[in-house]
């Protein structure tokens, strides 16, 4: 099952949700607008009077009203970690090119850490072990071993992509609109098609109503709750 997106009453994203927690928003008048074509229908209880079902459709993208979005500092937005960094680099090697599993890659320092390279985005990518243990100790020059591709830091929206494998299509148009056209995401229109589950309206339970299907095109409808 797929996550709601929640964002600030700005629009930048703040956090992946599961759907209890969406609809606690709901529930307390907190989601100020949503986006997108996907839905997702929670049914509850029968009303015994009305002998109806109550029903609640949550979004695939809501914004919570509450404060802004603050970064702090201009420290890294993103935290730098393996699985971060892998998935940033699709899983390839910036030496040699080859697309390896995580347990066969290793966070390669460009400038090695003992010749003063610190431990940041920008100097680290990911590389398999073989070429790992050739360059060394040694810059790419002096190993005679050129990246493939550039180290950058990757912007909140890329991040949130790389941080989720199931994506509807709504919620990854919308945080593609926000990446940067350096990313790798966008090599080769390298869009990670896994991730984008075309949509569908889901339920929590299993009496779900059916719905459209997504597409990557568009982010599809807004509609602000006052």
């Amino acid at each position: 099952m797929h996550d709601i997106l929640a964002l600030d009453v700005a629009g930048t994203p703040v956090r992946w949700i599961d759907f209890e927690s969406a609809a606690t928003y709901y529930a307390s008048g907190k989601v100020r607008w949503e986006l997108g074509n996907d839905r997702t229908v929670l049914r509850g209880g029968v009303n015994r009077a009305l002998g109806r079902r109550s029903t609640l459709e949550i979004a695939a993208i809501i914004a919570i009203d509450g404060p802004r979005f603050r970064f702090r500092g201009t420290e890294d937005r993103v935290a730098l970690t393996r699985t971060m960094l892998f998935a940033r680099d699709r899983h390839v090697c910036a030496y040699c090119g080859g697309r390896f599993g995580a347990a066969s890659l290793e966070m390669e320092h460009v400038i090695p850490s003992s010749r003063g390279g610190r431990t940041i985005w920008q100097n680290v990518v990911s590389a398999c072990r073989s070429c790992n243990q050739r360059k060394g100790n040694r810059t790419p020059e002096a190993a005679d071993m050129p990246l493939l591709f550039v180290p950058y830091v990757p912007n909140r929206h890329e991040s949130f992509i790389l941080a989720n494998r199931r994506i509807l299509a709504d919620q990854m148009a919308f945080l593609l609109a926000g990446v940067p056209r350096h990313s790798r995401l966008w090599e080769r229109q390298e869009v990670p098609a896994a991730q984008a589950v075309s949509g569908s309206r889901r339920a929590a339970s299993p009496g779900a109503a059916p719905g459209r299907r997504g597409s990557i095109s568009a982010a599809g409808s807004g509609r602000e709750n006052r």
